[in-house]
């Protein structure tokens, strides 16, 4: 039999050769960043990344509002890198990895599709910034999905050893 440390340290090593998780985490990482980087640069960034102008002209004003909620994102963001470091066994498991993992991935991927109704619907006109976005958080969705697919076997709930 097995000891439980012995166990733990087999499904962590097994994880962790889970690239796709990897791969999301660090994108995850980079895009945090990314929004990190957006509050510094200020407006310009803001209507370079595709914000919108309201949110551009309220950090030319000062407001905090951009600022907070560009923050806030990249902080979820750095949460859904640490679920995926989790879940390829990178660093310790966190809360609810599976469920975590599952609606993480649902979200890029509802993210990656949401252009779809307005693409179908001619309901207002795209820009470039909206196709590649979602083309990149399509990439990201994939990369969540098939890393948890992959690990999923080792994302079941500890259980007390006998």
């Amino acid at each position: 039999m097995i000891a439980a440390g012995e166990a733990a340290a087999s499904n962590r090593q097994a994880a962790g050769r889970n690239p796709w998780l990897i791969a999301g985490g660090w994108l995850s990482l980079f895009a945090a960043l990314l929004h990190l980087a957006i509050i510094v640069g200020g407006a310009e960034w803001y209507r370079f990344f595709g914000a919108g102008e309201a949110m551009a002209q309220a950090a030319e004003r000062g407001d905090p509002m951009p600022a907070l909620v560009t923050l806030a994102i990249a902080i979820v963001l750095a949460i859904w890198a640490g679920y995926a470091f989790a879940g390829a066994g990178a660093i310790r498991r966190l809360p609810l990895m599976r469920t975590g993992l599952v609606a993480i991935s649902a979200i890029y991927l509802l993210r990656a599709f949401a252009l779809l109704p307005a693409l179908a619907f001619d309901l207002e006109p795209l820009s470039g910034f909206d196709l590649w976005s979602s083309l990149i958080v399509l990439i990201y969705g994939i990369a969540y999905v098939v890393g948890t697919w992959r690990a999923w076997p080792y994302l079941t709930p500890r259980r007390a050893t006998e």
